[in-house]
């Protein structure tokens, strides 16, 4: 088993050790948010790290990293207050990767890619159009991590759009139903399948 310790870690060559870090903490979301300027600019860009923080009300928090140099995802949020959040599946996982390519403001990833924008349900931000899962999202907070300056921005769901047979009796999203993607560090795509769910636990006496 291969071992590294914190003194290894900073010493790693740069790439190998973001990487390294990126992968170790096992397979995250992979999902493209949507967000419009003030000046009518689109905007979608892939992000892996979308995470559940509360059911009731329902919150959605993700980690933009450090705004010293401009995070055109995270102005448009701020301004804005709306963005849109939806799930990249097996096809379109290509596209989705190419939108975190640093394209200049005024250029939109939807134009530079085969993904489509539309809008539902009278939401400025635009959804991605085709994928399997479009929830609209309102702003509410962000919390500075002053370990690394990175940004967790948590936002309430305002809409839920799930297609097909996904959604199953009691409320759970069938994902692999859809092929929904999954990241492996930074640019490992993944397609996960159900194996099978389980019951609610209690102590075994």
């Amino acid at each position: 088993m291969a071992y590294f310790n914190l003194k290894q870690i900073q010493e790693l060559e740069h790439l190998y050790k973001i990487n390294l870090i990126n992968s170790c903490s096992g397979f995250k979301s992979a999902n493209l948010i949507g967000t419009k300027s003030t000046k009518g600019q689109e905007n979608v860009a892939v992000f892996s790290s979308v995470t559940h923080i509360g059911s009731n009300p329902p919150l959605l928090g993700f980690f933009c990293r450090p705004t010293t140099v401009t995070r055109h995802t995270y102005d448009n949020i701020k301004n804005t207050g709306v963005y849109t959040i939806n799930h990249i599946d097996l096809n379109n996982f290509e596209d989705a990767h190419h939108t975190s390519a640093k394209y200049d403001q005024s250029i939109s990833e939807f134009d530079m890619t085969g993904l489509e924008s539309e809008y539902k349900d009278n939401c400025k931000a635009p959804f991605v159009k085709g994928a399997p899962i479009q929830l609209e999202m309102k702003f509410v907070e962000e919390y500075l991590i002053k370990a690394n300056n990175t940004i967790l921005v948590i936002g309430e769901i305002q809409g839920l759009h799930i297609n097909g047979d996904l959604l199953q009796d009691d409320g759970f999203i069938n994902l692999s139903k859809a092929n929904i993607a999954a990241i492996n560090g930074l640019d490992g795509y993944t397609i996960p399948k159900l194996e099978k769910r389980l019951e609610y636990q209690r102590p075994r006496k």
